[in-house]
């Protein structure tokens, strides 16, 4: 829970899986967000389909937060996680991605995998500090501008 300073009041943020009316807000928290934001037609077309889970961070009636997750087989991996500006810094990216995780967990994921701009370091050393590792790197996988992405992997490990 975080203090609301202009009305004194703790407002929770949840974290719930997407639903189709969520998207026009996913769209709008993800142009403020990213430099290649997706259109609400994607997200709309990501909810929809069975093999994908996209979750979002709500505090009160506002959607302040979405990530997604794309399933195959044992593998996911994580996309658009996105907070509004003015939201950064209090747990919810952090809060966001537990959650989605768990949900991918439930679908039988144990591998988790995402590319993040290798001049991003909040976003690095959130990742690593949720268990992630970089194992390699994509050239230019960025635009606007280049850029190389970090492929961070965390992996379920198996005992003995």
């Amino acid at each position: 829970m975080r203090e609301d300073a202009q009305k004194g009041q703790r407002q929770e943020v949840v974290f719930r899986r997407m639903e189709a009316a969520d998207v026009a807000a996913a769209a709008q928290v993800e142009a403020v967000s990213s430099r290649e934001a997706w259109t609400e037609k994607a997200f709309l077309d990501a909810v929809r389909r069975p093999d994908v889970v996209y979750v979002v961070a709500q505090r009160g009636e506002r959607v302040v937060g979405c990530c997604g997750l794309w399933e195959s087989f044992d593998e996911g991996d994580i996309c658009n996680v996105a907070v509004l500006p003015e939201c950064r810094r209090q747990g919810i990216a952090c809060g966001m991605l537990l959650f989605l995780m768990e949900q991918g967990r439930l679908d039988g994921v144990k591998n988790f995998t995402l590319e993040v701009r290798k001049s991003s370091r909040e976003a690095v050393l959130l990742y690593q500090k949720l268990g992630f590792v970089t194992e390699g790197v994509r050239k230019d996988f960025y635009s606007d501008p280049a850029e190389d992405a970090l492929i961070m992997w965390k992996r379920h490990s198996c005992p003995g």
